[in-house]
């Protein structure tokens, strides 16, 4: 599969200039060419280094970990609609994020890092609740479902009795690339980037989990162990995601259906693949929601729904049921 690597390859390369070329001010792509590779204090240095890029380079990320999550999630819960949400994880974030906005607003400093242990810790508590001598992807997906919907009924009702301070908290909520300059960089790179790197080794355990417990147990592998490596791994991707960008939905469960259709379901391709696919969508649906609606900029996460919901639904149509057995086997 070279060409659809050098494909996803181009097409990021081109995300990366149309988010770099868009917005109040449009650069042509020679301006942002010279943007990124003059010093000095001209206009389009300013704008690309100081503006532009960081928020990028932020989006690419949060993508790539986000598509490379769901990926992994889908394996080990053998599910094809599993994605950072399913298990609690985005909930985790925000609740340990809308707690800190709204109860202790005086220590906002820790807000990606609060997101990013509370990511952690409802993925702790949900293979804690699964584990009864092994953990089986069925009882992953209940505990998961359980704790998703009691984390997100405690951050509802935070929200609710201090409904003076929701609008602070809702831009969160929705998932936003806003405002993103290079401490959030360098926030999720440390976090991001050895997960991502990591990813190259959880392929072919990956494709492991696609045979039968007996099978992969005959071949010398334990597969509770197995599966909680990938799931502290697909954990560790979206809480990085997670603690920049809010609760950015739909990448996790659209990108690796969408490679899939291309790749089969082989993860030595599947997952690097929807890494760079991942990347670029969510550039591309940033440039879109801070320039399509000017004045106005919407959130990435309602465009990524918006547009995510009739794809994923066209998938289904065009796979039917084979394609989704496929896809959680």
């Amino acid at each position: 599969m070279v060409w659809a690597g050098g494909a996803a390859l181009v097409l990021l390369a081109v995300s990366w200039v149309a988010g770099l070329g868009a917005g109040s001010v449009t650069l042509s792509p020679l301006q942002v060419w010279q943007g990124l590779v003059y010093s000095g204090e001209g206009l389009e240095r300013r704008i690309v280094w100081d503006l532009r890029l960081p928020r990028v380079l932020t989006g690419m990320l949060v993508g790539m970990c986000l598509a490379a999550s769901g990926a992994l999630l889908q394996r080990v819960m053998r599910n094809p609609l599993a994605d950072p949400g399913i298990i609690g994880v985005s909930a985790g974030g925000g609740l340990m994020a809308v707690t800190t906005m709204i109860l202790f607003p005086q220590h906002m400093g820790l807000l990606p890092a609060a997101a990013f242990l509370g990511a952690l810790g409802a993925a702790a508590l949900v293979y804690v609740l699964a584990w009864d001598g092994g953990v089986s992807p069925l009882r992953l997906i209940l505990a998961g479902v359980a704790v998703n919907a009691l984390l997100g009924a405690v951050t509802s009702g935070i929200m609710i009795t201090h409904s003076d301070q929701v609008q602070s908290v809702l831009p969160w909520l929705t998932g936003g690339l806003a405002g993103r300059s290079w401490p959030h960089v360098a926030l999720i790179l440390p976090y991001g980037l050895p997960a991502l790197l990591l990813c190259m080794w959880a392929a072919k355990p990956a494709n492991l989990l696609r045979l039968d417990e007996d099978s992969v147990r005959l071949l010398g592998h334990r597969v509770d162990i197995t599966r909680l490596l990938l799931t502290l791994l697909a954990t560790w991707l979206a809480g990085a995601a997670v603690s920049v960008a809010g609760l950015v939905g739909f990448v996790g469960l659209v990108v690796p259906h969408m490679v899939r259709l291309f790749t089969g379901d082989d993860y030595r391709t599947l997952l690097p693949l929807s890494i760079v696919t991942g990347g670029l969508i969510t550039v591309f649906a940033d440039t879109a929601a801070r320039t399509w609606f000017d004045p106005v900029e919407l959130p990435v996460g309602i465009l990524l729904a918006v547009i995510g919901t009739p794809f994923f639904l066209y998938l289904l149509r065009r796979g039917g049921s084979g394609y989704a057995q496929t896809a959680g086997r």
